[in-house]
């Protein structure tokens, strides 16, 4: 990818600042104070020509950004992507007079913006919400890198660090752009584990989002580790050899993932979906893009330097018997496709099912049809037996300690 060096730049955001004096590095505002958590990147942002306030000296860093806004606040970070021959210069019928038409026109030129996504017009004064922003910038960063394209394929099957990804789900067309979003920390989830993808941004947001996006315009796709991380779980269904010294050698996760398991009682089956591996032990290894989502901060110091691999797997268990119960779970699989349940109440939060502690038989009783949930378990880093899965089919994986 070709890297892409930002120059320092004024431009408008909207007529409303239209009469703002010539920003600079020591821009302060009446309305941002000195502890405000985005001062430095609003300031930064300003100094920079991207955003700018208002004549009275104002900045209102909660206001909300518009569609036209923020094509126009891209374009200009973007400002030395190079324009393909037929730049756009028509883009939407409802631009026409509009102070952001040479701004969106670039943007979708750049291919931030696809046309395609608003059939019935731009409508520029609409406030953005967090999935376009995404969608825009994981589109921009693609049009401008084969590499970001490989990443979007990549992740297509991918599970996001978010609470939507659980419940209800995310579209499998969305989830490529908000991992590429995620992966590069264009944008994070909030502390509820939400991603929020139909919240609004405000100023001060999308002045912290925009200095990433410079940040990340100039980097190499590969050098973002949790983007990594996400496009190994799409492809191979785990984290384990990044966050880890396991590894699945010569077998893969995706060979079993999808694939049925046939308790041995004959009271049900399983269906196995990927496994992620929660680094507390391996100083050098990464630490998980997922931790906040399985381990509390409780949890992790538990077990730091434990020696253990705190292990996460997500299977669909269908209950055969009448009166199905958790023992029958544990007593019809004695492989590594088995695990324990989850008790750090953090599935509340993030909305996943887990194993229950109690009433069992009238949880599986709801699910008749099957109910996908997430298992625990603690793999040994330095044991050297190894562990394996075993499915109907004959296909298998086998996790074992890394021996380079």
């Amino acid at each position: 990818m070709k890297k892409i060096m930002l120059p320092i730049m004024s431009a408008v955001l909207g007529m409303s600042a239209l009469l703002s004096s010539q920003a600079s590095a020591a821009t302060t505002f009446k309305d941002v104070q000195a502890n405000h958590w985005a001062k430095s990147a609003i300031e930064s942002a300003v100094s920079k020509g991207y955003f700018k306030g208002y004549g009275n000296g104002l900045f209102k860093p909660n206001a909300s950004v518009t569609r036209a806004e923020f094509a126009s606040l891209i374009s200009r970070v973007a400002k030395e992507m190079p324009l393909s021959e037929a730049g756009a210069t028509d883009s939407f019928k409802d631009l026409e007079g509009h102070w952001s038409k040479a701004e969106v026109d670039r943007a979708v030129s750049l291919g931030f913006i696809q046309t395609k996504d608003y059939p019935n017009g731009f409508k520029p004064n609409t406030p953005i919400t967090r999935e376009e922003m995404a969608k825009w910038m994981s589109s921009g960063l693609m049009a401008s890198s084969e590499e970001y394209k490989k990443a979007f394929v990549e992740t297509k099957e991918t599970l996001l660090p978010v609470k939507e990804a659980f419940k209800p789900g995310i579209a499998q067309a969305k989830l490529p752009y908000l991992a590429i979003a995620m992966g590069t920390n264009l944008m994070n989830g909030f502390p509820d584990g939400s991603f929020g993808m139909d919240k609004t941004t405000t100023r001060a947001e999308s002045s912290a989002i925009l200095l990433r996006l410079e940040n990340v315009l100039k980097k190499e796709v590969e050098s973002f580790a949790d983007l990594n991380e996400l496009r190994m779980v799409g492809t191979k269904k785990t984290n384990l050899e990044l966050v880890s010294s396991l590894t699945t050698g010569n077998t893969s996760i995706a060979d079993i993932s999808g694939k049925r398991k046939t308790f041995r009682n004959g009271t049900g089956s399983l269906v196995f979906h990927r496994l992620i591996g929660v680094n507390v032990s391996e100083s050098k290894k990464k630490q998980s893009i997922y931790t906040s989502v399985f381990m509390t901060e409780y949890g992790q110091e538990k077990y730091k330097n434990s020696g253990l691999l705190p292990v996460f797997k997500e299977i669909t268990i269908y209950p055969k018997k009448q009166g199905f119960s958790i023992g029958d779970f544990k007593n019809g699989v004695i492989d590594k496709t088995s695990g324990m349940t989850i008790t750090n109440k953090l599935n509340e939060k993030y909305g996943y099912e887990v194993l229950p502690t109690q009433d069992s038989v009238e949880f599986f009783a709801k699910y008749r049809n099957g109910v996908k949930i997430w298992v625990l378990e603690y793999m040994g880093l330095d044991d050297k037996e190894f562990a394996q899965f075993d499915m109907d089919d004959g296909s298998y994986a086998i996790i074992k300690k890394n021996a380079k």
